[in-house]
């Protein structure tokens, strides 16, 4: 299984063009492999809705509903060992506690995570697929 960050997640259910054709071709072609999908990203994507920094076709809840039911999709829950990783990680990570969750969610669960963030990619202490 792969861990995909919120925007990842957000582009290949809209079929969105900031998602690189390579990693659309690769998703659609691992879905049976699973996706992991951090508690936290539903919590992000509903804030920046609100925040008018996204729309979405439909209703939050709808839009929760469908791009959970996506091929592969599984919902990865905040735990006590989640939510203690993310206020304990290595040095050198970003204050931003939906990230912080993200990646203590990478590590707790062993997986790899799928980012374009550069913040995230550059940080030596997660595991992030990597192209080719």
């Amino acid at each position: 299984m792969v861990l995909l960050d919120t925007h990842i997640w957000v582009w290949w259910v809209h079929g969105d063009a900031n998602l690189d054709p390579a990693w659309q071709d690769w998703l659609d072609s691992h879905a049976e492999e699973g996706f992991g999908i951090s508690a936290i990203s539903c919590w992000e994507i509903a804030k920046l809705v609100e925040y008018g920094r996204l729309a979405l076709p439909c209703s939050v809840p709808e839009w929760f509903n469908l791009a959970l039911a996506y091929p592969g999709i599984r919902l990865l829950g905040l735990t006590p060992a989640i939510a203690y990783e993310s206020t304990a990680l290595p040095p050198g990570f970003h204050r931003d506690p939906a990230d912080q969750i993200i990646v203590a969610t990478a590590r707790v669960h062993g997986l790899p995570l799928l980012t374009a963030d550069a913040k995230i990619v550059d940080y030596p202490h997660v595991e992030t697929l990597k192209r080719g």
